[in-house]
């Protein structure tokens, strides 16, 4: 799957002047709630990325995925996998499982987002379910931000990255952004205002 052409026909990949959660400026923004509006391109995009781990031989009880952003691509992966779904949800600078969900002692747990950055996220949500005896067995995500290593890439992980380099990750791509700290950043020095696409960059 071409998972670039996916998020170019759903105007999801932007061109403008972007602020990321890290503070950083960039040039371009992944829109993963854009790709993923549409039920039927987002079973699309899952249904490939659920090949790529199947192949992989690990077993998979339970999709979870860090609120908010990683819900719906985690509903759709653990769709096409044929497991359940859950989500975990912030607070206290981490993540907690609520709203009547649980895990059980030894469940296979794969950690869901729609992008991974640097995988902080994704690492407070594999603490929040490991606290619960459960195992954090993978991580995965539509589109690899080239900061962290996934299975089948050639890029290497880079010292930003949070996710553990014990446990898969799995994406369709890697998409490798220009970031420019505020001092540096070009556009800034054109006169140029950067604002925030989306509620996070992790």
């Amino acid at each position: 799957m071409n998972i670039e052409q996916e998020y170019i026909n759903a105007n999801a990949l932007l061109d403008g002047h972007f602020l990321l959660a890290s503070g950083n400026h960039s040039k371009r923004y992944l829109q993963s709630a854009k790709v993923l509006e549409d039920p039927k391109r987002a079973e699309l995009i899952c249904n490939a990325l659920a090949n790529t781990i199947e192949a992989s031989g690990i077993k998979i009880d339970t999709v979870c995925a860090p609120a908010l952003g990683g819900v719906l691509a985690g509903y759709e992966l653990a769709r096409s996998l044929g497991v359940r779904s859950i989500f975990v949800e912030k607070k206290d600078g981490g993540m907690e499982l609520r709203r009547g969900f649980e895990v059980q002692k030894g469940e296979n747990i794969l950690i869901c987002e729609d992008i991974i950055t640097t995988g902080g996220s994704a690492m407070k949500a594999a603490k929040a379910i490991e606290e619960l005896g459960a195992n954090v067995v993978a991580f995965a995500s539509l589109a690899n931000r080239g900061f962290c290593k996934r299975e089948g890439s050639t890029l290497e992980a880079k010292e930003e990255c949070k996710l553990s380099s014990k446990i898969p990750f799995f994406a369709l791509d890697d998409f490798t952004f220009e970031i420019f700290t505020p001092e540096e950043c070009p556009l800034c020095k054109k006169g140029s205002i950067a604002i925030k696409p989306g509620s996070s960059n992790s």
